[in-house]
């Protein structure tokens, strides 16, 4: 429901599954007073390690109690038409032809690849209104240039075709429709097999993993990112391109087991890839840096304040994150990452008036993050919450819905 308090919706799941509030503590492993503290709105945000924690005593995807992100509201309304046509375009008429490409221009593999290395460009940038409009016809161009041509040119068309549907699988997490998510990362991984491109599949499984996390299926999730990170560095080496993939799965599979709770074990993966980034320095660079996976030095620091940060380790968050000067490379989605935990850390720390200078930084940078992080919701909700509600958090609660 949209604009649903987090506590509204823990006790409206918890009376449908039929619990107490002492029962889902006890299937969830958390103190009670938790659960109390979040239903009558005493509480207005927990970790993502508690939320799973409860997602999984309810019985229900982490998604159900986190609610849509607050530009895609919950209305009960049909699905707008862009949807529609994403869907249709990953969900095409079974056994039908390929469709015809919108022009002969189309039929250049390095212009379609081009297109959908500008489209993530987009979508790092949060520019989803734009992005919607233009998946549909690149996920159609890629789908016709797999299937023409000589066996090489069908190769490299498959990889085309599977970064198109591994971005139409990201964007639908980014909309709440992981159902939607899972279904074009499943293709995409077909179109991956059919490539030239070995790292591919291990790509997509990065993707897949990110979506298992969404649906709380955290071992599932670090069991793939692992055996992932695994085949890249048997079938690809030491190149940088290997490297970039077998780092950010590792990073993957940290965060699974951070949200489960066992922090340690996610800070030693952490550690490998901390290795694993400083050996990039000595390889030649990816030939497209675009349409591989993100990770450098930089976005390993990102990671390892992120998981501080779920685990209420505001100080040594901060500490990493003082100092930390991002390379060129990094997606302005990672940069809003990192802001939005360093203003969960002032917030943990009693400083309100540094976390709502850090939020105004990041709306000035990234509005369009600002309005799909559920992330900023909390932050802002418990910042409104508090004694002191500092110059410029008023306009940031209006604007988030967290008040009128």
């Amino acid at each position: 429901m949209a604009g649903e308090h987090l506590g509204d919706r823990l006790a409206r799941l918890r009376r449908i599954g039929d619990l107490t509030q002492e029962r889902l503590a006890e299937r969830a492993g958390v103190s009670v007073d938790v659960v109390r503290k979040l239903e009558q709105r005493r509480k207005h945000s927990a970790r993502l390690p508690t939320l799973h924690a409860l997602a999984r005593g309810l019985g229900v995807e982490l998604t159900a109690l986190l609610g849509d992100p607050p530009a895609v509201p919950s209305t009960g309304e049909v699905e707008p038409p862009q949807l529609v046509a994403i869907r249709r375009a990953i969900l095409p008429p079974m056994f039908a032809a390929p469709p015809e490409p919108r022009g002969p221009e189309r039929l250049s593999l390095p212009l379609v690849f081009a297109e959908i290395s500008e489209a993530w460009t987009l979508y790092h940038a949060a520019a989803f209104g734009r992005l919607m409009e233009l998946l549909p016809g690149l996920i159609a161009d890629a789908r016709f240039v797999a299937a023409v041509g000589s066996p090489d040119e069908r190769a490299a068309g498959q990889a085309a075709l599977a970064k198109a549907l591994q971005l139409g699988g990201h964007l639908a997490i980014r909309l709440g429709k992981s159902d939607l998510a899972i279904s074009s990362l499943e293709r995409a991984m077909g179109a991956a097999e059919a490539s030239s491109d070995p790292l591919l599949p291990p790509m997509i499984c990065n993707s897949v993993a990110w979506a298992y996390q969404r649906q709380n299926r955290l071992d599932d999730a670090g069991h793939l990112a692992v055996g992932a990170a695994d085949r890249a560095e048997r079938e690809e080496g030491n190149t940088a391109e290997s490297v970039r993939v077998r780092g950010s799965l590792l990073m993957s599979a940290a965060t699974s087991s951070a949200r489960a709770g066992d922090y340690d074990r996610a800070r030693d993966m952490m550690g490998v890839a901390e290795q694993l980034a400083g050996s990039l320095g000595a390889l030649p660079p990816a030939a497209n840096g675009k349409l591989v996976s993100v990770f450098s030095r930089s976005s390993v620091r990102i990671e390892r304040v992120r998981l501080a940060v779920q685990h209420e380790r505001p100080e040594e968050a901060l500490g990493l994150a003082r100092g930390l000067r991002l390379s060129r490379d990094v997606p302005v989605s990672w940069r809003t990452w990192l802001l939005l935990d360093v203003a969960r850390a002032y917030t943990d720390l009693g400083n309100p008036e540094r976390a709502v200078r850090t939020l105004e930084s990041l709306r000035r940078a990234a509005p369009g993050w600002m309005r799909h992080h559920t992330l900023a919701v909390a932050v802002v909700s418990d910042l409104w919450a508090g004694p002191a509600r500092p110059p410029g958090l008023r306009k940031l609660a209006a604007e988030l819905g967290v008040a009128g």
